[in-house]
This record gives structure tokens, C-alpha cells and sequence, in this order.
């Protein structure tokens, strides 16, 4: 009995350098429900950025009309308009994403060949989407101007 208490020990004494580990992010092959899975969590923390932005908005046009101008020349910027349409991305691919899920919460869609085309469906989804919204709203700016 005080071989193996003395085993164990010296178990312990050696650390997890000699216990297996679990797979690293370099051990597995990406695919495409790996990136949609930390996709719509990036997403989901990028929409709340997307709040503070509408929250700003606000809060603007609460400070009166030269705050709200200001503003507004600010989200007109490039960068500017280069994070609303990130945003406008990050929208739709969880929204895409999120009706994915939904079909998951009722055990459909698991199959892996099903799980990958929806996967791609909400990327290309919140990509297209987005080009085709923004193109729509430049081509409307420019005709109103």
C-alpha cells in the first residue's frame, strides 16, 4: 500500500508536463462550423459595439442640431462608414446564424454535410446581403444629392 501511495506522489511530483493534453486550436483541421461557431459569438460582442454606436446617435441628437451633425459627418467618414458596414455584416450573419440555431434547437440540421452548407449559407447570407443593402443605400444617396 505505501508503493502505491508513494507512486502517486510522485505522480504529482512531475506535473502536467507528463499528462496528455487536450487538442490544441493547431491539432485541429479548420472547417466551416468551427468558424461559424466563433463567428457568431464575434458577432454577437460586434453588435453590441453596434449599440454604443446607436446609443451615440442618441445621444447627439439629445445635444442639439450641431451635436447631431457632427455625428453624422463622423459616421459619414470613411472609417466611419467602413464600421457601419461591418456592423451591418456582423446583423445579418447572426441573424442568419441565429435562425441555424434555431433549426438545431428543434434537432434538425446536425448531419455534417447539412451543418456545413447552412454554415456557408450564413456567410455568404450576411456578406451578399450587406453588399446588396449598402449598394442600394450609396445608389439612393447619390440619386437624392
Amino acid at each position: 500500500m505505501s508503493d502505491a501511495k508513494a507512486q502517486e506522489r510522485e505522480t504529482r511530483a512531475r506535473g502536467p508536463q507528463d499528462r496528455p493534453m487536450s487538442p490544441h486550436i493547431q491539432v485541429w483541421r479548420w472547417h466551416v462550423t468551427m468558424f461559424t461557431s466563433i463567428a457568431h459569438r464575434a458577432t454577437g460582442m460586434a453588435l453590441y459595439v453596434g449599440l454604443l454606436v446607436v446609443a451615440g446617435w442618441v445621444v447627439s441628437l439629445a445635444m442639439g442640431a450641431d451635436a447631431f451633425s457632427a455625428y453624422g459627418a463622423l459616421l459619414a467618414s470613411p472609417i466611419g462608414l467602413l464600421v457601419l458596414f461591418g456592423l451591418t455584416v456582423a446583423f445579418l450573419y447572426h441573424l442568419a446564424n441565429g435562425v441555424r440555431h434555431l433549426f438545431w434547437d428543434s434537432g434538425k440540421g446536425f448531419a455534417p454535410k447539412t451543418a456545413d452548407m447552412t454554415g456557408w449559407a450564413a456567410i455568404v447570407f450576411g456578406v451578399v446581403a450587406a453588399v446588396l443593402i449598402w449598394t442600394i443605400a450609396l445608389l439612393n444617396m447619390g440619386a437624392a444629392q
